[in-house]
Protein backbone atom coordinates (compact mmCIF):
# COMPACT_ATOMS: atom_id res chain seq x y z
CA UNK A 1 0.00 0.00 0.00
CA UNK A 2 2.30 2.15 1.01
CA UNK A 3 3.65 1.71 -3.00
CA UNK A 4 0.66 3.00 -4.26
CA UNK A 5 1.19 6.53 -2.17
CA UNK A 6 -1.12 6.96 1.20
CA UNK A 7 -3.89 8.15 -0.02
CA UNK A 8 -5.00 5.63 -2.70
CA UNK A 9 -7.16 3.00 -1.89
CA UNK A 10 -5.69 -0.68 -2.90
CA UNK A 11 -7.82 -3.38 -3.91
CA UNK A 12 -8.45 -6.96 -1.76
CA UNK A 13 -8.14 -8.11 -5.24
CA UNK A 14 -5.03 -6.52 -6.30
CA UNK A 15 -3.15 -7.13 -3.09
CA UNK A 16 -3.82 -10.87 -3.09
CA UNK A 17 -2.73 -11.00 -6.31
CA UNK A 18 0.18 -9.01 -5.87
CA UNK A 19 1.11 -10.70 -2.70
CA UNK A 20 0.08 -14.44 -3.57
CA UNK A 21 -2.10 -14.44 -0.36
CA UNK A 22 -5.30 -16.01 -0.42
CA UNK A 23 -7.79 -13.73 -0.39
CA UNK A 24 -9.79 -14.76 2.70
CA UNK A 25 -6.45 -14.85 4.72
CA UNK A 26 -5.80 -11.25 3.52
CA UNK A 27 -9.01 -9.95 4.28
CA UNK A 28 -8.82 -10.91 7.76
CA UNK A 29 -6.03 -9.40 8.43
CA UNK A 30 -6.43 -6.08 6.58
CA UNK A 31 -9.81 -6.45 8.94
CA UNK A 32 -7.74 -6.77 12.11
CA UNK A 33 -5.30 -3.89 10.95
CA UNK A 34 -8.79 -1.50 10.21
CA UNK A 35 -10.18 -2.08 13.79
CA UNK A 36 -6.67 -1.30 15.19
CA UNK A 37 -7.15 2.11 13.24
CA UNK A 38 -3.71 1.32 11.47
CA UNK A 39 -5.52 1.13 7.96
CA UNK A 40 -8.78 2.50 6.47
CA UNK A 41 -11.37 0.72 4.34
CA UNK A 42 -13.98 1.91 1.53
CA UNK A 43 -16.64 -0.52 -0.13
CA UNK A 44 -17.45 -0.07 -3.58
CA UNK A 45 -15.72 0.01 -6.71
CA UNK A 46 -12.84 2.85 -5.93
CA UNK A 47 -12.70 1.58 -2.39
CA UNK A 48 -10.08 -1.10 -0.68
CA UNK A 49 -7.98 -0.13 1.98
CA UNK A 50 -5.56 2.19 2.73
CA UNK A 51 -2.94 3.60 5.36
CA UNK A 52 -4.85 5.19 8.26
CA UNK A 53 -1.83 7.38 8.88
CA UNK A 54 1.26 8.63 7.51
CA UNK A 55 4.22 6.25 6.26
CA UNK A 56 6.22 7.55 9.71
CA UNK A 57 3.19 7.13 12.00
CA UNK A 58 2.83 3.31 11.59
CA UNK A 59 5.34 1.52 13.61
CA UNK A 60 5.58 -1.93 12.84
CA UNK A 61 4.53 -2.46 16.71
CA UNK A 62 1.01 -1.22 15.46
CA UNK A 63 1.08 -4.07 12.63
CA UNK A 64 2.26 -7.04 15.34
CA UNK A 65 -0.12 -5.51 18.00
CA UNK A 66 -3.03 -5.86 15.63
CA UNK A 67 -2.48 -8.92 13.61
CA UNK A 68 -0.91 -11.03 16.81
CA UNK A 69 -1.31 -9.04 19.89
CA UNK A 70 1.82 -8.30 22.21
CA UNK A 71 1.52 -10.78 24.94
CA UNK A 72 4.90 -12.67 23.97
CA UNK A 73 6.29 -8.53 25.55
CA UNK A 74 4.66 -9.93 29.01
CA UNK A 75 4.66 -14.06 28.90
CA UNK A 76 7.00 -16.12 29.62
CA UNK A 77 8.60 -17.52 26.56
CA UNK A 78 8.44 -21.02 28.13
CA UNK A 79 4.82 -20.59 28.95
CA UNK A 80 5.75 -20.83 32.65
CA UNK A 81 2.89 -18.74 34.33
CA UNK A 82 4.63 -18.35 37.14
CA UNK A 83 7.84 -17.35 35.94
CA UNK A 84 9.10 -13.66 37.15
CA UNK A 85 12.38 -11.91 38.13
CA UNK A 86 11.84 -13.83 41.71
CA UNK A 87 10.92 -16.90 40.01
CA UNK A 88 12.99 -17.39 36.92
CA UNK A 89 12.52 -19.92 34.53
CA UNK A 90 15.67 -21.35 32.82
CA UNK A 91 15.71 -18.76 29.95
CA UNK A 92 14.18 -15.47 31.74
CA UNK A 93 17.66 -13.25 31.96
CA UNK A 94 18.06 -14.17 28.27
CA UNK A 95 14.60 -13.75 27.10
CA UNK A 96 14.02 -10.53 28.64
CA UNK A 97 17.15 -9.33 26.84
CA UNK A 98 15.96 -10.58 23.76
CA UNK A 99 12.28 -9.05 24.24
CA UNK A 100 13.62 -5.67 25.16
CA UNK A 101 15.45 -5.57 21.77
CA UNK A 102 12.16 -6.62 19.94
CA UNK A 103 10.34 -4.10 21.68
CA UNK A 104 12.78 -1.56 20.48
CA UNK A 105 12.81 -2.74 16.72
CA UNK A 106 9.05 -2.77 16.81
CA UNK A 107 8.64 0.45 17.98
CA UNK A 108 11.05 2.43 16.25
CA UNK A 109 10.93 0.91 12.73
CA UNK A 110 7.91 2.27 10.65
CA UNK A 111 6.25 1.68 7.44
CA UNK A 112 8.25 4.60 6.23
CA UNK A 113 11.46 2.60 7.22
CA UNK A 114 10.51 -0.40 5.75
CA UNK A 115 9.13 1.78 1.97
CA UNK A 116 12.70 2.64 1.96
CA UNK A 117 14.16 -0.40 2.06
CA UNK A 118 11.69 -1.87 -0.51
CA UNK A 119 12.45 0.59 -2.63
CA UNK A 120 16.24 0.22 -2.43
CA UNK A 121 16.16 -3.08 -3.50
CA UNK A 122 15.42 -4.69 -6.39
CA UNK A 123 15.26 -8.10 -5.21
CA UNK A 124 12.35 -7.03 -2.74
CA UNK A 125 10.37 -4.90 -5.66
CA UNK A 126 10.83 -8.16 -8.18
CA UNK A 127 9.36 -10.97 -5.36
CA UNK A 128 6.19 -7.82 -4.73
CA UNK A 129 5.72 -7.05 -8.24
CA UNK A 130 6.58 -3.46 -8.16
CA UNK A 131 8.41 -1.38 -10.84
Amino acid sequence: MSAQGENKFTNIIEMSERLDIPMPFLGKTLQLLVQHKVLQSQKGPRGGFKLAKSLDEIALFHVVDAIDGTDFLTSCVLGFPECSSKNPCPVHSEWGTLRDRVYQMLANKTIADISKEITGSKQLRTKLRLP
